[in-house]
């Protein structure tokens, strides 16, 4: 592909200075006072082009980190495999450049490996051809106000497609990450995949296995919180990837679940109420679920046809059983598998276990007292509630949807302090004033 920039000039393109943060642009001037160059780049060029609010506003320089660092007192150097520099403002702002990569060790032209390193500066074209997919490799400066694109990105863009940059397939294999972006990206804008990179993913999703299962589990976790998890499940189940993300559903897809319902279709509405509840919680400036809680919820239909947990009446020591069944393949899968704490499946293996019980009082209103006094009372009812609303289409109350775990939890009844009454010295003093523990003074 050629290297050549293509210029759009601000009478073609909708991005003005106005449109961008007040801190990126103050970290931009400042490069560009002390002589280096500087742009936003990334998915800040993307989403204002789009019309939409960039999450970050990424910056990229030709300026080295060290000198970055001189520039910015408030400022520290991360990365091993690239160092860049976090500039930090108020209300834990923290605007982040990198300096301009090169090509020379980059994956086009590097070793046949996975993660190759790519420690060597480059030129602006250099580092666009570098990055994963074209609509993020454009660049836009604030001398001119031009965006410069060297890879189409502009183009795909406007053609509300996205597509892998240099060969899909070696790209992939270099780091098969890129398969989960391409379908975010996708997902996000309702963009579609252009052909050979759609080919390129769907022959390679079992490369994910490569992958640290940590880097997986906070990858997976953008897509869940990303208000638009119904179309990511989709596209990610077309391409294979879901299934390699979530192993607890290999050929279980096709199933049906034991109230006759398709899995495949039962977690396509379990995914539309995780979207409601992410999205009201938002809107209404709260606390979204935590990540285990959505875990759980979309492992229900799989607990379901494994376990029968919403068919059956489960007391006594069958849910103590059930429990530590439940534990033992969650620790043989989705736990390594996303490098999840055992805390985390802890509480997964509750709301699991629970929600039979839930199931079978959901009638008796209300709920009885013995369960109202729980410690997991609040999440349990409120993941009852949220798979009621995926299966039958009962929505959950606003309350459920807003409110913090801990605010629904039983308050602990609060002791009165012994002695209460007596003032001076510690409580376990003594009465005369003699010393602590009987010791003189």
């Amino acid at each position: 592909m050629s290297i050549e920039a293509h210029i759009i000039t601000p009478d073609e393109h909708p991005i003005t200075l106005e449109m961008l943060d007040d801190d990126a642009l103050f970290v931009m001037r400042k490069l560009n006072s002390a002589g280096f160059s500087s742009y936003l780049v990334g998915g800040g060029v993307r989403d204002l082009y789009l019309g939409k609010t960039p999450k970050d506003f990424d910056i990229s320089t030709d300026a080295r980190p060290g000198q970055i660092r001189r520039l910015f007192s408030n400022s520290r150097t991360i990365g091993r495999r690239f160092r860049l520099v976090q500039v930090f403002f108020r209300n834990n702002k923290i605007i982040e450049v990198s300096t301009l990569r090169s090509l020379s060790e980059h994956d086009l032209d590097g070793p046949q490996a996975v993660l190759a390193p790519n420690n060597t500066y480059g030129s602006l074209a250099e580092d666009a051809q570098r990055r994963d997919i074209s609509i993020n490799a454009l660049f836009f400066e604030i001398e001119n106000q031009n965006i410069i694109d060297h890879v189409g990105g502009v183009t795909d863009l406007e053609r509300c497609v996205v597509r892998i940059l240099g060969t899909p397939d070696q790209r992939i294999n270099r780091d098969p990450v890129r398969m989960m972006r391409v379908i975010r990206h996708s997902a996000r804008n309702d963009f579609v995949i252009d052909e050979p990179s759609w080919q390129a993913v769907c022959q390679s999703t079992s490369k994910l296995t490569l992958c640290p299962p940590s880097r997986l589990r906070d990858e997976l976790f953008k897509d869940l919180y990303s208000g638009v998890s119904a179309r990511w499940y989709e596209l990610s189940v077309k391409a294979g990837i879901f299934t390699e993300l979530f192993r607890n559903y290999k050929n279980l897809l096709t199933v049906k679940l034991p109230d006759g319902s398709l899995c495949r279709e039962r977690l396509g509405s379990i995914f539309r109420t995780i979207d409601r509840l992410n999205n009201g919680a938002v809107a209404a400036g709260k606390h979204r679920q935590p990540e285990y809680f959505l875990l759980a919820f979309i492992l229900v239909p799989w607990a379901a046809i494994t376990f029968d947990i919403t068919g059956k009446a489960f007391s006594g020591a069958q849910l103590f059983q059930l429990s530590k069944k439940i534990r033992e393949a969650l620790d043989l899968s989705i736990g390594p598998a996303l490098n999840l704490q055992r805390s985390a499946r802890q509480e997964m293996t509750t709301l699991l276990t629970q929600l039979p019980v839930f199931i079978q009082h959901q009638h008796q209103q209300p709920w009885p007292k013995w369960l109202k006094r729980k410690s997991y009372f609040a999440q349990c009812r409120l993941l009852h509630l949220s798979y009621r609303e995926a299966a039958e289409g009962k929505l959950v109350e606003d309350f459920h949807i807003i409110s913090k775990p801990e605010e629904n939890a039983p308050q602990k009844p609060m002791r009165r302090k012994k002695n209460s009454k007596r003032k001076g010295g510690p409580a376990f003093s003594g009465k005369r004033g003699g010393g602590i523990f009987g010791f003189k003074r």
